[in-house]
């Protein structure tokens, strides 16, 4: 038995689910995003897919569907979970997964949550009617004043529970484009005001402060041109002077090429840890994605697929990860994984009936087996 503890957190797309009204708009089956997951079909010569969720297409909005989940999570060692929140059109977007399922089973003090504000515009991407457009629908960046009611909403409904996660007693908030909050705020500068009168009032409303993550893509300078002027700088120059505290990734197709086999990548992954760990002024915590391939959202076959992530090459991710995380003991043990249920970009953990339980497998053997 694993004798160091660690926090294995894994990402949650909440989008299972019909509760949502404005999901009609991309899966009017009113099943949510289950409806690309039930009707995608093979495409090409050895494609994985379609596959079967062994859990039936089932509500993850419903509590007793997530007390099974948040049993099946604990018992493999993910004992975190990371949920997309979103806010379009001046209002919260599937909350539904998080408030009706995971917050009203009665078994989630066996995993803690914390939010990461997915802060993207909304696209067509999710229909595969419409999908090839990927025409925006509602943008992401919001103004200071909205800033505002989604910081103080945050603060009252999630923060203050029990057991939302924190570092070093201060609430996690992941922050997934950083780019697109400093456009909606105006610029650099204003956006470290808003942050930092986002700290402020978490310590007013009585908790130790925020703890803000940044969502890394990669280390490319970023253009905030239109915004600050023609300037570039880099990720890390960001990182200080918005104030984050941590990064982590949300995917490797952000930061690697991932058209090849699963052994292939993962040096590659390694090589960029340890530049990052080099190079940022805060801590990052490690991140292992168990995929990619994004074809269930699509009528077209569309190339750029990680082959050969077997349960048991995606083992030899987690422990690259698990060692990281021991190089690193002045920092949480803290690892980051792509994902819960990503079914429509074939980054889950869930089990299916291509390889069973092997994913959730392979994170219990690392992180609570200690094997």
């Amino acid at each position: 038995m694993q004798t160091k503890k660690y926090d294995v957190a894994a990402y949650i797309w909440p989008a299972y689910t019909g509760d949502e009204p404005r999901t009609r708009i991309f899966w009017p089956e009113g099943i949510g995003e289950w409806q690309s997951v039930k009707n995608a079909v093979k495409k090409a010569p050895g494609h994985s897919w379609p596959r079967r969720p062994l859990w039936g297409y089932a509500n993850e909005a419903d509590p007793y569907v997530m007390e099974m989940e948040i049993a099946a999570a604990a018992d493999h060692g993910v004992n975190v979970f990371i949920y997309d929140w979103y806010w379009f059109d001046h209002r919260p977007f599937l909350e539904q997964c998080l408030d009706n399922g995971y917050l009203r089973a009665k078994n989630n003090g066996r995993v803690k949550f914390y939010l990461m504000w997915a802060n993207h515009d909304a696209t067509s991407a999710w229909d595969i009617r419409t999908s090839h457009d990927n025409t925006r629908i509602w943008g992401g960046a919001v103004t200071r004043e909205e800033f505002e009611t989604i910081a103080l909403r945050m603060i009252d409904k999630y923060f203050k529970l029990p057991n939302y996660y924190t570092i070093d007693g201060k609430p996690v908030l992941m922050i997934y484009d950083t780019l697109n909050l400093i456009r909606g705020l105006g610029g650099v500068e204003r956006t470290r005001a808003a942050l930092d009168w986002f700290r402020e009032q978490t310590v007013k409303a009585g908790l130790k402060g925020l703890h803000l993550q940044m969502t890394m893509w990669s280390e490319n300078a970023l253009n905030l041109s239109g915004v600050d002027g023609k300037k570039d700088v880099s990720a890390y120059g960001l990182i200080a002077k918005l104030g984050y505290d941590s990064l982590t990734h949300y995917q490797f197709v952000h930061f690697v090429d991932i058209d090849r086999g699963y052994l292939d990548i993962l040096p590659d992954v390694r090589a960029e840890w340890k530049r990052i760990g080099e190079k940022s002024p805060v801590p990052y915590y490690p991140h292992v994605s168990v995929g990619w391939d994004n074809n269930p959202r699509f009528t077209e076959y569309r190339p750029g697929i990680v082959r050969d992530n077997t349960p048991e090459n995606f083992e030899k991710g987690l422990r690259m990860a698990k060692d990281y995380a021991d190089g690193h003991p002045a920092q949480p043990p803290l690892v980051t994984l792509n994902s819960w249920n990503e079914w429509t970009e074939t980054s889950y953990l869930e089990p299916d009936d291509r390889n069973g339980y092997g994913y959730l497998e392979a994170v219990k053997r690392v992180f609570l087996d200690g094997k």
